[in-house]
């Protein structure tokens, strides 16, 4: 019975390790950090939260490099849409200094993470219009 249950739990180990590897990617050095916006709006970005000065908070629940994107559940003290979960999707930018990346709440109010994760995406080809018919918020580091 005990090689049996160490087995199953090497199996278990496995595969929630895997999974997890899988759906979280490092935070892109390009976010991680202080910004504000082009309308002068100020942000913290760590590995686990996503600060909207002063009072919105996002908790970071997965982030994915590869597709451009950061699922977050909504802080329940937020303004609006407390404990609901929002889709973030980003682009970094060229010949745009002083902004070198930008992002747009693809969906805020999702019930799940799984609905804000399937919602449609950004036009990140049409970065002035991508973002539901507006521009990608673009983003500059501050000290």
């Amino acid at each position: 019975m005990k090689p049996f249950a160490l087995l199953l739990t090497l199996f278990f180990c496995y595969f929630t390790t895997s999974a997890n590897a899988a759906n979280n990617d490092s935070i892109p050095s390009i976010i991680k950090g202080r910004f504000t916006d082009d309308y002068g709006i100020k942000y913290t970005i760590n590995d686990s939260l996503w600060t909207q000065l002063p009072d919105a908070k996002y908790h970071i629940i997965k982030w994915n490099s590869k597709e451009q994107y950061i699922l977050v559940r909504n802080d329940a003290n937020n303004p609006s849409a407390g404990n609901l979960f929002t889709r973030i999707d980003y682009m970094e930018f060229a010949n745009m200094e002083p902004y070198k990346w930008g992002f747009c709440l693809t969906v805020f109010d999702a019930t799940s993470a799984l609905e804000a994760e399937k919602k449609a995406t950004a036009d990140r080809k049409n970065p002035k219009t991508g973002c539901g018919g507006f521009p990608f918020s673009r983003m500059k580091r501050i000290k």
